[in-house]
């Protein structure tokens, strides 16, 4: 973990050498309601993928849709390169959104979907023509510029709509839940291709999702939110190992949470060990489930069921019912008030 800790180290201290290149300030945006989001401060720097991550109405893509003009902020400035873009249409934004319906005209094909855009800015055809031969070759999809959106699978069509806003080179790339609609395999590919095209183009990208393994895999950072507030701000690391809030604990990765007199104890499975010794704690063991590589125990301690992952050694020699003594590892603590 040491060595991880340390990489992470150097790749903050990387990321806060290179340039912001949005910066939101005071920013809030109020609906008729009373939702939405208020006081919002946020830098993001120059080749990172930062990820809204939280669940449905906690006020990420009102963030995200504030950034590219599609929604007016209640007050406040949002700031790309040291610029104001607040007064701003979305079309003149040095911005592009990339939704979770594709978005695609299907009475075009696909050519005519990646032109239309650049058609609109002037731009000559043989530059065109050159650009969208690259991007496709880009997002893996050479070949297919007569096909129409319907002859494409959904990934096949989230690429072209990814490819179709890199061709109006952006500053910011913004993407709305763009995988949710795929299936787990594909959304899996569609994780990694983003994350090759923002290497090689070095671009800056905004990832709004619920799906908390989505950004632990593609962010640089994660901007955790709950109820139109950001919880906490960090590297998947930082997150996943030092949750800030009880919010963050439970809604990052599996979690079992202990009570302890006027304390919460917040315990990964990973870090919940089963010990010969004596142990923090007594259970019995109600289930045994083999995962693959590791089996996931169950067991009841007091009141609580708890989760706790073995190696496939251990777990070989585990059976309902069986005592079992349990060490407490790595940990945070909460005050109960929290």
């Amino acid at each position: 973990m040491s060595n991880t800790t340390n990489k992470t180290a150097v790749g903050n201290t990387a990321m806060k050498d290179r340039k912001v290149k949005l910066e939101i300030k005071n920013m809030a945006k109020k609906y008729d309601n009373g939702d939405g989001v208020e006081n919002i401060n946020l830098e993001i720097y120059e080749g990172e993928i930062v990820t809204f991550l939280g669940p449905s109405g906690c006020g990420k893509s009102t963030i995200l849709r504030t950034i590219g003009g599609f929604m007016d902020v209640t007050s406040g400035d949002i700031l790309i390169d040291g610029n104001s873009i607040v007064g701003l249409s979305p079309e003149n934004r040095p911005t592009a959104m990339v939704f979770q319906s594709y978005n695609l005209w299907p009475h075009m094909t696909i050519y005519e979907n990646l032109a239309f855009g650049m058609k609109l800015r002037k731009i000559p055809k043989k530059t065109i023509d050159e650009d969208i031969k690259n991007m496709l070759a880009l997002v893996s999809m050479s070949g297919c510029e007569k096909k129409y959106p319907s002859q494409l699978s959904g990934g096949q069509q989230q690429r072209i709509a990814i490819a179709r806003s890199l061709l109006l080179k952006p500053s910011l790339l913004l993407l709305d839940e763009p995988f949710s609609a795929l299936d787990a395999k594909i959304r899996q590919q569609m994780r990694e291709e983003l994350k090759r095209i923002q290497s090689e183009l070095g671009i800056t990208v905004i990832f709004v999702t619920h799906d908390q393994e989505e950004a632990m895999a593609i962010s640089h950072r994660i901007v955790v939110m709950n109820k139109g507030k950001f919880d906490q701000i960090g590297t998947p690391d930082e997150i996943y190992d030092k949750p800030a809030t009880l919010h963050v604990a439970s809604f990052i990765g599996e979690m079992n949470f202990i009570d302890q007199g006027n304390t919460t104890i917040a315990v990964r499975p990973e870090d919940l060990l089963l010990t010969k010794e004596e142990g923090d704690m007594e259970g019995t063991v109600e289930t045994v489930m083999l995962m693959g590589h590791y089996v996931l125990m169950t067991a009841k301690v007091g009141d609580s069921i708890v989760k706790c992952f073995v190696n496939r050694e251990q777990g070989d020699h585990l059976r309902e019912g069986m005592k079992v003594n349990l060490k407490i590892g790595k940990h945070t603590q909460f005050k109960k008030s929290a």
